[in-house]
């Protein structure tokens, strides 16, 4: 597997959705200078191709919020990924994950605790979440480190594999 990350600018968007279309491996993007589902949301006629999104989780942004996002968002786009990024990303990711279903949530970790959470309705197609901590992605037993980087007009490019 291979997993191709775009960080991109608000005023690039657009440029970047002609690049993630192609793209032989999934992307990912973030958005640097706005919130990047509310950025790709709005852009959401220019996704033909299936894509993810790089998501900043910390103090300000939960976990169990980002997976609210990560919901609403699927709904709009087709959204194969979610990279959980934060200290502890694991333990958010587990969270997030956890959300992401129609089930009860309850789940007591040391960055979060929830107790009988629903979050509906369950995106439309599976999402895979990744957590990144600093240098490689992990999903389930997948481990996958950066092989390249590289610049492109409209944004920074780390493939990783």
């Amino acid at each position: 597997m291979e997993l191709v990350h775009l960080s991109t600018s608000l005023a690039h968007l657009e440029e970047a959705s002609a690049w993630v279309h192609e793209q032989p491996s999934p992307v990912v993007l973030s958005v640097k200078d706005a919130n990047t589902v509310i950025a790709v949301a709005a852009q959401r006629d220019h996704w033909g191709a299936a894509l993810g999104v790089w998501l900043e989780v910390g103090d300000g942004y939960s976990a169990s919020l980002c997976a609210r996002d990560v919901k609403t968002l699927s709904w709009l786009v087709d959204l194969e990924h979610v990279v959980v990024s934060a200290q502890r990303a694991p333990e958010h990711a587990t969270v997030v994950a956890a959300m992401l279903t129609d089930e009860e949530v309850s789940i007591v970790t040391d960055v979060a605790t929830i107790r009988g959470a629903f979050n509906r309705p369950t995106p439309p197609r599976p999402v895979r979440v990744w957590s990144f901590n600093g240098t490689t992605l992990r999903s389930d037993a997948e481990v996958l480190g950066a092989t390249s980087r590289s610049s492109v007009g409209f944004g920074e490019v780390t493939t990783y594999g």
